[in-house]
């Protein structure tokens, strides 16, 4: 079954809106484990206006399940990761001030950077991922890089689901074919929720994993954090 990594960057958006510690960041990410994710991401950005690296630290010792964190691989970046090894790190080409991730790596342009950051982080034993469109060119680009998965960006899906879903999936379905044929383990996120994520599980059913933040957080504040949580997974549970 397709793992659920549920990112709690909003929780800390939340907790730095008024100081102190409410809601408590490193709490939620146990507490997300107990009710059954599989995974916990995190999103440091060079602002600090959510997850801060300080976070990341304290997070690490904590966090039983996967562990990843996502972003761009500034030096910073880059130092922080090797000395928390978490379990997978997911690379994006955010600049510094993006609002949120909008877009997927141009890896053919970026192939001996993407290659050689690659190279540290599995040279340090975590797995690494890149975040790209469903473009073909772009997928078999990645593969090159050494990287072990990408993560498929699913806001076009999620954007054009409501009008036809059997469309909106369509190139999610030939771009995930082709990183597993590739040798690539396959992650998706970005908008996805309990009205669009069980069809995209359904129609690709070898999906490693998920990771959604916005939207389940926003759907805890109305269901509560556990049923919250146990919905997500039942959308990915296939049988």
């Amino acid at each position: 079954m397709t793992k659920l990594s549920v990112n709690i960057n909003k929780i800390a958006t939340l907790r730095n809106a008024r100081g102190g510690n409410t809601p408590d960041v490193q709490k939620v990410a146990i507490d997300c484990e107990q009710f059954g994710v599989e995974g916990i991401t995190v999103h440091p950005r060079p602002d600090g206006r959510h997850i801060k690296y300080a976070d990341v630290f304290a997070l690490r010792p904590l966090i039983k399940s996967e562990f990843n964190i996502e972003g761009y691989p500034s030096p910073e970046f880059i130092d922080l990761v090797l000395k928390v090894k978490p379990e997978q790190v997911t690379l994006v080409p955010d600049a510094p001030d993006a609002l949120t991730s909008d877009s997927g790596w141009n890896v053919s342009d970026n192939m001996s950077f993407l290659t050689e950051i690659g190279d540290k982080f599995n040279a340090a034993g975590i797995r690494t991922s890149l975040f790209v469109s469903t473009d073909i060119e772009q997928i078999k680009a990645a593969a090159k890089t050494g990287t072990d998965r990408v993560e498929l960006y699913t806001e076009p899906y999620a954007a054009r689901y409501a009008k036809n879903k059997e469309a909106a999936v369509a190139p999610f379905i030939e771009a995930a074919e082709t990183a597993r044929k590739l040798g690539l383990g396959i992650n998706a996120g970005h908008d996805l929720n309990l009205s669009n994520l069980h069809y995209l599980a359904m129609n690709i059913p070898f999906l490693d994993e998920v990771s959604i933040g916005h939207a389940l957080i926003c759907d805890a504040i109305y269901l509560g954090l556990g049923e919250t949580i146990r919905q997500y997974k039942a959308c990915l549970n296939l049988k």
